[in-house]
């Protein structure tokens, strides 16, 4: 959940690979075709450079706050992560431009692994080939929701247990200025957070890994690790509670076949965690606070 602001053949069933390419794990080994026809050196390097500018920067990032964390003194509860956070306290117009900015600026990696897939499917069919394409947007929708309230549900628990146990960081979700810009710049925020994590983390890197022969179970749990380790920046429990959840995204993806559902998820547990907490924070003696 969440991006940190501070330190602490189209639509195959399984998503991974376009019409007409084999089934992952059958595909050539060394340098020579991938599945997909590119140079399996160039899908390679195209991986690490993607990650390099997006979520793999961000789970290097992540692995040094974690180790700044546990050797801090005192406990990780002790201990703050902060989501959102004011860039301009004080001058609410610069900071809104700062929240525009940043917001944006995240969203460039997407639009990066678009233009990527659309050189291999042009007319339309990158959308396609990962599900976030328009066909279906009521029926994604209804999927997303119906996993958004499993997963949410469940991960707070499960924020709230490893936390009182000392494994987790506070989580702030926001610590935004209270002006007219701030809920709207927090639902953005969660947008920006599911399109970047389900496109990459899932619709883009489980098609160029099943193009390069990974077998099913290791290319699921390389999109489970990842989203778990951009997340360790908040404790053991924000690795491990994310790496389940990539888990069960994946698994829907396969069966689905469409990003949007996972892109709908993700955004309404970030808006619920965003604006819940911006509206109950010191209100409810459950809800842990900085």
């Amino acid at each position: 959940m969440g991006r940190r602001e501070t330190r602490v053949r189209h639509n195959a069933p399984d998503g991974e690979a376009g019409a007409g390419t084999k089934a992952a794990g059958e595909g050539p080994s060394g340098g020579g075709p991938s599945e997909g026809g590119l140079p399996r050196r160039t899908l390679r390097a195209e991986i690490l450079i993607v990650l390099a500018l997006s979520l793999g920067a961000s789970a290097v990032s992540s692995l040094i706050s974690f180790v700044g964390s546990v050797t801090r003194p005192g406990g990780l509860k002790d201990q703050a992560a902060t989501l959102n956070a004011s860039h301009a306290p004080g001058r609410p117009w610069l900071d809104l431009a700062w929240q525009v900015f940043g917001i944006a600026t995240a969203l460039v990696p997407v639009l990066l692994v678009v233009h990527l897939l659309a050189r291999e499917l042009p007319g339309g069919g990158a959308l396609r080939a990962i599900g976030l394409d328009r066909r279906r947007p009521g029926l994604d929708l209804a999927r997303g929701a119906a996993l958004a309230a499993a997963v949410g549900g469940s991960g707070l628990l499960f924020y709230l247990a490893v936390r009182a146990a000392g494994f987790n960081l506070t989580v702030v979700p926001e610590n935004l200025p209270d002006v007219w810009w701030k809920l709207p710049v927090l639902i953005a925020s969660a947008l920006q957070n599911a399109v970047l994590e389900e496109v990459v983390v899932v619709g883009y890197l489980l098609r160029r890994l099943g193009q390069l022969g990974w077998t099913p179970a290791a290319a699921l749990a390389a999109s489970a690790v990842l989203r778990g380790s951009y997340h360790l920046y908040q404790g053991i429990g924000g690795l491990v509670g994310n790496m389940v959840m990539g888990v069960v995204f994946v698994l829907c993806y396969r069966r689905w076949g469409r990003v949007g559902p996972l892109v709908a998820a993700h955004a309404l547990i970030d808006i619920v965690a965003f604006v819940g907490y911006a509206l109950l924070a010191g209100k409810v003696a459950w809800l842990p606070t900085a």
